[in-house]
């Protein structure tokens, strides 16, 4: 300790002063409509964290961005470079630094504070810290932000570096930005601005923790935590990194003028981490305290861990290269879904909403969320509570189907946001992967950028080189793939990628798109890949949802605020061509809603069982979409008001954890069991062919014993999968009451009547409980019961009942209970069997 330190003051710890207060927001260049804002000269209270739409909208000065048309009336809010300004009063205190902090800034700013320009910026996906300690003054402070117009410095950064390839006329790729904050093919065009999260001074003196990384690996019956810590540091004084976990504790005296320090803690007991499903979710907080020799605390920080580890096996076999996630020894089969930003206007997003989503996924058996890479590297809340839940959670890096520059400046912004994310990412034991991109290997090897490029750079070096490298420095516990897709044994050599192709089924994970681009869901069946990254199907969000936002008179598939609302190239024409096979196209409105909801679920479902059934050599499939950023025709199973579509019905089923499914095979029909519980399955496999007035036709018993995460695949005799009237027979197979069906015939194309339902309601604890019964065959019954209450939600749907079958249902709702006649509403009450019968 030196004599220095005895004798100075010092601040006990970093003091924070947020600035959130007394902020402004105007327009200083760029194309007003009049009426907006006035003028340059014309204020707006802003509100930080935020960003100008959310401003704008709280001042009463545009529509809301989501309704009808708004998107095009606001579009010139992207062109228009905006001016935050406030003011604090400050006084001088002892500490030996003071640094002005912004968690991040969305995009391009120049920052000045009392007139002086203390630094610029033009990454969303970063934080910055100015020590402004020569510049503050006592008393009033002003602080100016300018933000120059993300569209118009996109597209001087693309001319700049180079235009390279990409699927939407914006050059996204150009500039450090969410991109699909420019549109994409479910999303809209935004263009924000904005201090998308919080501000503050921060007083320190001696030294602080820069970065504090954390690492916790299971050991015998225990667990070792490793903390790594990097040092800013105002004066040159030895400094204590003591670490505590579980009562144990160990420190490290950090050297005078060294700025880094590795602390290692054992603990004698520590309980396992496990993914939903799997096991509890045990965690433990790490506080790390950097101190004077005289015990003055000069910073502190905490992190949540669990103990768990984590590969994926890319062992090779015979059939190719597996992509299968372990954790703690376990394989894990995947049920998963891919996020996008939960808000177009993202600083909405709060930690009850992202809460919301996830026990929404948690409902739907979702084991898995995957961080797309057009969005957000994700929120503190949103890891935590995947931490809490046990959803496991694989993110990407921000490059999403485009070609990256990577020079100068856009290199050394790429590597200064992967290392601050990698390091604030890398304790959570629900991250379970970090990926180089989305698409971007398989879009250079055939989307026609090799040619187009003609020798530019196009991100091989971040993808290859660069993440892997940090991953390795600064989190080498977190697995990592260099894309998704992504084949293992693939590469760079400097002028081409080497190894397999990255979109081959056989190895890795793949994308399938091809269904919903070109060709029908049934040949979904075609595939046996080893992983499934993405998949989907589009269809309209809820009625409610629908009706909400588009006010469009008549409306119809194709009025002018649908389309606004269909972002998808040829999403209309695309959405037809996949419900013909199957179904006659309806001509009101509300059929046509809910026949395309009821095709997106179908779709959807018979993947997800054609993949599970073929575990393990299949170990994985991502849904895409999981959630939406406002109302929008689009692959979502929930919607941009947070309301669950069919969809969402498709993947709880499709994804519980025992499921029958009847899955063509070789020589016929063939029930397979997958048991996805840590328990022994056992019972007696019944398969019947009966006939749709649920006359049996053929019957095959046999027992079965299923291991704790086990597929069996059981052959059906001809007697049961031949079918003598393909047109009015089915076949259903299954274990006491977890059950599949198989329909010889397209329902288009067969004799499925109307459906003859009758409804009991009683009141429940938390809204109705309704009883269905069939005196038909009822295929996919479901009840729309936004139609009733727009907040009532039900907890099943996609249900189908042989004639003289019942099921129970609870509809959450506030208020009195549901009447049965209002649940009896055609409108309310939705069957396949009224797509077929004309």
């Amino acid at each position: 300790m030196t004599s220095s330190l005895s004798v100075r003051p010092i601040a006990s710890a970093v003091s924070v002063r947020p600035i959130d207060s007394g902020w402004t927001l105007r327009a200083s260049a760029g194309p007003v409509p009049e009426g907006s804002i006035a003028d340059a000269t014309t204020t707006v209270p802003a509100k930080v964290p935020g960003c100008v739409h959310t401003d704008l909208l709280a001042a009463g000065l545009i529509p809301d961005p989501f309704l009808d048309d708004n998107e095009s009336a606001l579009a010139w809010i992207g062109l228009v470079d905006w001016t935050y300004a406030t003011s604090f009063a400050w006084a001088p205190d002892a500490s030996d630094r003071i640094d002005l902090v912004f968690g991040g800034l969305d995009t391009v700013t120049t920052i000045l504070l009392n007139g002086v320009e203390i630094g610029a910026t033009a990454n969303q996906h970063r934080s910055y810290r100015f020590d402004v300690s020569e510049v503050l003054v006592e008393g009033e402070n002003e602080l100016v932000v300018r933000f120059r117009s993300p569209v118009k410095y996109a597209n001087e950064q693309s001319v700049a570096l180079g235009v390279r390839q990409r699927p939407y006329p914006l050059p996204y790729d150009a500039i450090r930005k969410s991109a699909c904050s420019f549109g994409w093919d479910w999303g809209i065009a935004t263009y924000t601005s904005g201090i998308v999260k919080p501000v503050g001074l921060e007083s320190w003196s001696v030294a602080r923790l820069a970065q504090t990384r954390v690492a916790a690996a299971p050991l015998g019956d225990g667990g070792t935590i490793t903390v790594e810590a990097e040092l800013d540091r105002a004066q040159e004084d030895a400094v204590t990194v003591t670490v505590r976990s579980g009562g144990f504790a160990a420190s490290v005296d950090v050297s005078a003028g060294e700025t880094r320090a590795t602390v290692a803690l054992s603990l004698a007991h520590a309980e396992r981490w496990w993914p939903v499903g799997y096991g509890a979710q045990p965690l433990y907080d790490v506080e790390v305290e950097l101190a004077t020799g005289d015990g003055t605390v000069l910073d502190h920080a905490v992190r949540r861990v669990g103990f768990r580890d984590v590969r994926w096996d890319m062992t090779p076999d015979e059939a190719g290269t597996p992509f299968t996630l372990v954790v703690n020894d376990q394989p894990v089969f995947v049920k998963g879904a891919n996020w996008i930003p939960d808000d177009a206007l993202s600083v909405r997003v709060t930690r009850d909403r992202l809460r919301r989503r996830f026990e929404q996924a948690l409902d739907a058996n979702l084991n898995l969320i995957r961080v797309w890479g057009g969005g957000l590297y994700e929120s503190e809340d949103f890891y935590e509570l995947a931490d809490e839940l046990g959803l496991l959670v694989w993110q990407d890096f921000l490059f999403a189907c485009a070609a990256y520059a990577e020079e100068e400046p856009l290199r050394s912004e790429v590597e200064a946001e992967a290392r601050e994310n990698i390091a604030r990412l890398g304790h959570h034991a629900s991250l379970v992967l970090l990926t180089g991109n989305n698409e971007n290997l398989w879009g250079y090897e055939d989307w026609g950028w090799k040619l187009r490029l003609d020798g530019k750079t196009w991100g091989a070096h971040y993808y290859y080189e660069l993440f892997p490298a940090l991953v390795a420095e600064l989190a080498p516990h977190v697995p990592y793939a260099p894309g998704s897709p992504f084949s293992p044994g693939a590469g760079w050599d400097g002028s081409a990628q080497t190894g397999p192709h990255p979109n081959d089924e056989q190895h890795g994970s793949m994308h399938l798109w091809e269904q919903w681009n070109r060709r029908d869901w049934h040949t979904y069946r075609e595939h046996r890949p080893r992983f499934v990254a993405e998949f989907g199907w589009q269809g309209p969000p809820a009625w409610s949802t629908l009706v909400r936002s588009v006010s469009d008179a008549p409306l119809t598939p194709e009025s002018p605020g649908m389309i606004v609302h269909q972002k998808a190239l040829e999403g209309n024409t695309k959405l037809s061509n996949g419900l013909i096979p199957h179904f006659r196209m309806p001509e009101a409105m509300e059929d046509w809603h809910w026949a395309m909801q009821l095709n997106q679920a179908l779709a959807v479902r018979t993947a997800l069982e054609h993949f599970r059934s073929w575990a393990p050599h299949t170990q994985g499939a991502i849904v895409w979409q999981l959630n939406d950023c406002w109302p929008v025709t689009s692959w979502a199973a929930i919607d941009g008001d947070e309301r669950p579509k069919p969809l969402y019905y498709g993947l709880k089923n499709a994804f519980a954890p025992r499921l029958a499914t009847i899955q063509p095979r070789e020589g016929g029909l063939s029930a397979v069991l997958v048991n996805d519980t840590a328990e022994r399955w056992e019972g007696e496999l019944v398969a019947r062919r009966l006939g749709f007035a649920g006359e049996e036709r053929a019957q095959f018993a046999t027992t079965v014993s299923l291991a704790p995460r086990e597929t069996v695949t059981v052959a059906l005799p001809a007697a049961v999968a031949v079918a003598a009237d393909q047109a009015s027979e089915l076949v259903v197979a299954g274990v006491d009451d977890v059950r599949g069906f198989w329909f010889f015939a397209e329902p288009r194309d067969s004799t499925l009547g109307a459906a003859e339902v009758e409804i009991r309601t009683e009141p429940a604890a938390d809204g109705t409980r309704v009883t269905l019964t069939a005196a038909t065959l009822v295929r996919e019954l479901t009840l729309l019961v936004d139609k009733v209450d727009p907040d009532a939600v039900a907890s099943d749907a996609l249900v189908t009942l042989l004639p003289g079958e019942s099921t129970t249902l609870v509809v959450r709702h506030r208020g009195a209970g549901l009447a049965a006649s209002v649940l009896s509403d055609p409108r309310v009450l939705r069957t396949a069997n009224e797509l077929v019968v004309s």
